[in-house]
């Protein structure tokens, strides 16, 4: 989809505050409320927001933990790897999962309340699920940037 100028100029802004009134985001962005409200509403049904959600800090609520998991597979079946896949996105503390190219088959985040509750995600759950030969774990040392703005 190709985006007007104010289009971006409102997508900048609701990616930085996700709960801005319209009043306050016409405003940021130049517009009056009609149309600054209209183009949300596009926007929305366009796909291009596709929803809005509260940022949560990791660490306040007990995940102290990140790792960086790579799965390597055994060859299997469509409805094998469908099974993974649904396995993935039913472990919350599975918070994003890609299809890689390269050496391994995922690449997966992983958030966990200390080494020990990782460990057990790692051996009782995920190297478990369906298809799944080899698990290699990084560990976030430090969070540099985390953004989920795009730049648009």
């Amino acid at each position: 989809m190709k985006l007007e100028i104010a289009e971006k100029r409102i997508l900048e802004q609701l990616q930085r505050e996700g709960r801005l009134a319209n009043v306050e985001l016409a405003e940021r962005v130049g517009m009056s409320e009609s149309p600054t409200f209209r183009r949300v509403k596009a926007l929305e049904a366009a796909g291009v927001i596709a929803g809005y959600v509260a940022v949560v800090d990791q660490r306040v609520v007990g995940l102290d933990v990140t790792a960086w998991v790579q799965v390597s597979m055994e060859k299997q079946p469509d409805a094998a790897t469908e099974e993974f896949h649904q396995r993935v996105r039913d472990e919350p503390h599975i918070v994003e999962c890609h299809a890689m190219s390269g050496g391994h088959d995922y690449l997966m985040k992983v958030v966990a309340r200390n080494m020990d509750h990782f460990s057990d995600l790692v051996m009782r759950r995920i190297l478990k699920f369906p298809g799944v030969r080899h698990v290699e774990s990084n560990f976030s040392l430090r969070e540099i940037k985390n953004s989920r703005e795009l730049p648009v």
